[in-house]
């Protein structure tokens, strides 16, 4: 902070296990990392390469380490993780990341079917030498998924090993927990965590209706993924009420008179 202003709600102190921003890198330049490091590397605890990037990034080993030298952990779409699966290289997959030297993984079924134990054997696997993300949802538009189901997905891969569960929503962020238009399946989302703990639970939230909306929901340190580069700065406002969306968010009853 530049200015020590009061009614600033509480931040989890980095690394942090709650508060979670995760950032989307869908192909940046290393020297676009270093930018983005100086730039907004403080506020950023997780970045995932979108997809299958990783396999075709120039440089891969030079933005791991920029990120790495931030803190920041770094972990590799698990779209990755699928292709690899479903050509029935699982060793393969796992030597790619040792080759990498990464230490979060991501064990996701968003593009393929994996039957849900297989998912979970993969995870405790996993989880023995990495921080395993598990991605719970499907990609495709169109397919619902009970919210009974999602609760037991959660719930046995956290068992399983998973750090947190990933809240399915792609980049688009018009399928899983959200509706084609954008807007959150509320009552999905509730009967989630009134199941399932919210610290565990990163929800994808690309846009920013979405990010406002799980912040009044479950306060500053809801953890958020899928966003863009350009967005952690603004999203980082938005936890701390300093922009329009959330601006009386986290100010004391007597302030409200200034509220429209």
């Amino acid at each position: 902070m530049n200015f020590d202003l009061p009614y600033i709600p509480e931040r989890e102190k980095a690394p942090r296990q709650n508060g979670v921003t995760m950032m989307m890198d869908k192909g940046l330049s290393w020297r676009e990392v270093e930018n983005f490091v100086e730039n907004a590397g403080r506020y950023t605890d997780l970045v995932k390469f979108g997809f299958g990037t990783s396999l075709i990034t120039n440089n891969l080993d030079r933005k791991l380490e920029i990120y790495k030298q931030a803190g920041i952990k770094t972990y590799f779409g698990g779209t990755l993780f699928e292709a690899f699966i479903v050509r029935g290289m699982f060793d393969e997959y796992r030597r790619f990341l040792d080759k990498h030297k990464m230490e979060v993984c991501e064990v996701s079924d968003g593009s393929i079917v994996l039957p849900e134990e297989e998912k979970c054997k993969y995870i405790s696997e996993l989880a023995k030498d990495y921080t395993v993300l598990s991605e719970v949802g499907s990609k495709e538009e169109g397919i619902f998924i009970s919210p009974g189901k999602w609760i037991s997905m959660m719930k046995t891969e956290l068992e399983a090993g998973a750090w947190k569960v990933i809240a399915e929503a792609r980049e688009s962020g018009t399928v899983g927990i959200y509706r084609p238009n954008g807007t959150a399946h509320v009552a999905l989302v509730n009967k989630i965590i009134n199941n399932v703990k919210v610290e565990n639970i990163l929800w994808e939230a690309p846009k920013k209706a979405q990010q406002v909306w799980f912040i009044k929901q479950f306060g500053t340190n809801v953890n958020l993924g899928n966003i863009a580069p350009n967005e952690v700065i603004p999203l980082e406002c938005l936890r701390l009420g300093l922009r329009g969306d959330t601006f009386f968010q986290f100010l004391p009853e007597e302030l409200m008179s200034f509220k429209p």
